[in-house]
């Protein structure tokens, strides 16, 4: 049998105690969840995008993404706007205050980025991310035989 903290779940469980003080102690300053920061990461790189699909990027559910979304809308970081074509659909946008926000909290992000790149050689970090990748890669094959299982 494996031993427990061997297993790849609580390694997973380890790492990210272990990266995510870092990163946290920035949110804070700006008074920030980590989910909030997954919406304005996504927004940076390409605004506008629909509610499921943040959902989708962000691992957070559909529900509990529209209560993060509304305490964003109230604190001006972005807007919700609704189709003409279909109400149900919700595109959100950033606003001038929320994309400003990414100058002044990126540096900081980079910072903590630096800091955690020196706990391995640059092989080592292109190990861990070809790794990382590889996960995804059988995850996401996996559940497309789950799903054409199923049909």
């Amino acid at each position: 049998m494996r031993e427990f903290h061997r297993a790849p779940p609580m390694m997973r469980a380890h790492a990210l105690e272990a990266v995510k003080p870092g990163f946290r102690a920035v949110f804070a300053q700006f008074d920030m969840t980590e989910t909030q920061w997954r919406v304005l990461r996504i927004l940076w790189e390409n605004d506008g995008r629909g509610l499921m699909e943040l959902a989708r990027a962000t691992l957070v559910s559909a529900p509990s993404l529209v209560g993060v979304i509304s305490r964003m809308a109230r604190d001006g970081l972005v807007v919700r706007e609704r189709s003409t074509a279909d109400r149900r659909q919700i595109t959100v946008r950033l606003t001038p205050k929320g994309r400003a926000l990414e100058k002044r909290i990126m540096p900081l992000v980079e910072t903590v980025y630096a800091e955690l790149e020196e706990a391995m050689t640059p092989a080592q970090w292109r190990g861990f991310y070809q790794a990382l990748d590889a996960l995804e890669d059988w995850a996401q094959k996996r559940g497309a035989q789950k799903r054409k299982s199923q049909e």
